[in-house]
């Protein structure tokens, strides 16, 4: 097995985003001096792609549209913002004692997800390097996400694939890490994840959390699937937003929550860094984000929770429509604080 190694955040790689955006023809504001409301009428209106747009100041809903889509109350498939509520599952089942420490490891937390073949190694990897997408098994994403979904047992195809990195290395996003920690986390607590999504989220907040995709073990996908109502999402953004707690009760530790939003790692893709399991933006946001354009967000200097849900089916890379989100996010929905 590689050494482990302490995670260095590399000179160059924080400069990526803001290149990106920069290099962006300004599709949303060109010519129109666009601000607040008024500046995301105009947006949605460009943006084809977006199906609602939901924005809370503080208490109060300052903007809602679904100008597309199956509107706010009707859930949602949030793709890969799914990776981001395991790591608040994460959280609570580490308050909850059923996990020792986020340093525990697979070997110590669920040594009966592990196969018999498992890469040299596996048993060592840390749920931390899972939530931080840093496992350092090769991904079960991008190119090797049909394969990967299409084999016979999911998570044995991903803990035998081979070490291309030292675990708590670099971030390699991969659907495979988050299914591992989701089936950990199953073994762990004897509960499903759909469960624990229920009890330790959707029953506090009153949010419906329907059933999602099985793999052939029977565990839930991790990763991926997931679905909300675009209300529903607004609220988790807004417990994010409040320090874990929503209505005046505390959902998620306040010390898990002040812990993922600490940058453990930078994604090579979009140059956004990377807590437990949520990004972080040079603005000051906090979001998952999923395929197609997908968010959940919030901003907590600026007292802002932000949900946006988008045509599941098109890609939103960071050059491109997910460039716009974020131009979005920090130019006329900042204009609403």
């Amino acid at each position: 097995m590689m050494k482990r190694r302490a995670f260095l955040i590399t000179a160059a790689a924080p400069l990526a985003l803001p290149h990106i955006l920069r290099a962006q023809t300004d599709r949303l504001n060109e010519g129109t001096g666009l601000n607040g409301e008024t500046g995301l009428n105009e947006a949605i209106g460009r943006l084809s792609q977006l199906h609602s747009l939901l924005v809370r100041r503080g208490d109060e809903v300052v903007f809602a549209a679904a100008p597309r889509g199956r509107g706010l109350d009707r859930p949602a498939n949030i793709k890969s913002c799914s990776k981001s509520i395991v790591a608040l599952l994460l959280g609570a089942a580490i308050d909850s004692g059923d996990v020792p420490s986020v340093t525990a490891t697979l070997g110590e937390v669920a040594p009966g997800i592990l196969p018999t073949d498992a890469t040299p190694g596996a048993a060592d990897i840390t749920l931390e390097d899972l939530v931080t997408l840093r496992a350092g098994l090769e991904r079960t994403s991008g190119a090797n996400y049909g394969a990967w979904v299409n084999s016979r047992d999911w998570l044995s195809d991903a803990l035998t694939r081979p070490m291309v990195a030292d675990p708590g290395g670099q971030m390699l996003y991969s659907t495979g890490s988050t299914h591992i920690l989701g089936a950990a986390l199953a073994e762990a607590t004897g509960q499903s994840l759909l469960a624990q999504a229920r009890a330790r989220i959707g029953d506090p907040m009153g949010i419906e959390i329907p059933a999602w995709t099985r793999d052939s073990q029977g565990y839930y996908l991790g990763g991926n699937e997931m679905a909300l109502s675009p209300t529903a999402m607004l609220d988790v953004a807004t417990m994010l937003r409040d320090g874990g707690q929503f209505k005046g009760r505390q959902v998620v530790p306040q010390s898990w929550i002040d812990a993922s939003v600490q940058p453990r790692a930078r994604s090579p893709w979009s140059g956004l860094s990377y807590g437990y399991g949520w990004f972080l933006s040079p603005s000051g946001y906090v979001l998952a984000r999923g395929y197609g354009g997908q968010i959940i967000a919030a901003h907590r200097g600026r007292n802002l929770a932000v949900a946006i849900t988008s045509d599941p089916t098109q890609p939103a890379r960071s050059e491109g429509y997910f460039g716009d989100l974020m131009q979005l996010l920090d130019g006329p929905v900042l204009d609403l604080a």
